[in-house]
């Protein structure tokens, strides 16, 4: 079995079958996109030597194979690979997966545009707090066709609205085998790892995955 050389000794994920994985250390250059992103500043709670920049083979919602790009923590960076590589395999739909840098670090952007995405130095939503998402331990997946749903039933995205009702039935299409339900197989595989679910917030936030 052949071996993907990374940047950085962390992994070397082996080949199986189509999926490919890389892990690699923030380059200057990638420092320079964060930072131009506004995805990382001065301040945030993980230093940016700590993160580390995946590359993730994964199936669009077309069925056709493409390479995504995640920022993670290197503490997560091995279980993220595993976990979509799974997802690969299981042949779950994922519109996109874009660094959050490039939409200006605007998170309400990147789920407009329904973009899979990790690392963002942000507030938690509706509060002062530090994300998850700043320290690089939270994964938000197809946010559009899993909505933040506020307490009052409030969903800040239009598109969003028809993913309300979090059923699936008869000859599915494509946003729903994207939608994440309660003991699915996609949040069996995240809670396999020690990852909790948004789903089981109080507030709803389906998209939503993260490392405690």
């Amino acid at each position: 079995m052949g071996y993907i050389l990374v940047v950085l000794a962390v992994l070397a994920m082996p080949l199986m079958g189509d999926y490919r994985a890389t892990v690699s250390a923030m380059t200057p250059q990638l420092q320079k996109r964060l930072i131009q992103g506004d995805s990382w500043r001065e301040g945030c709670p993980v230093a940016i030597e700590n993160l580390r920049y995946l590359q993730v083979s994964y199936r669009d919602f077309d069925g056709k194979e493409r390479e995504g790009e995640l920022v993670v923590h290197h503490e997560v960076a091995e279980d993220v690979t595993k976990i979509f590589e799974a997802l690969y395999k299981r042949g779950y739909p994922i519109r996109q997966m874009r660094l959050v840098s490039d939409f200006k670090s605007s998170d309400f952007a990147s789920i407009e545009a329904d973009n899979t995405s990790a690392f963002n130095c942000r507030n938690a939503t509706g509060s002062n707090r530090w994300s998850r998402h700043s320290y690089g331990k939270a994964i938000d997946i197809n946010p559009i066709e899993n909505p933040y749903i506020f307490n009052s039933g409030r969903i800040s995205h239009k598109a969003s609205l028809p993913y309300r009702a979090r059923i699936k039935e008869g000859d599915l299409a494509v946003g729903q085998k994207a939608m994440i339900l309660d003991n699915d197989a996609v949040v069996q595989l995240f809670r396999s790892y020690g990852w909790r679910w948004g789903g089981d917030f109080a507030e709803k936030d389906y998209q939503h995955f993260d490392k405690p």
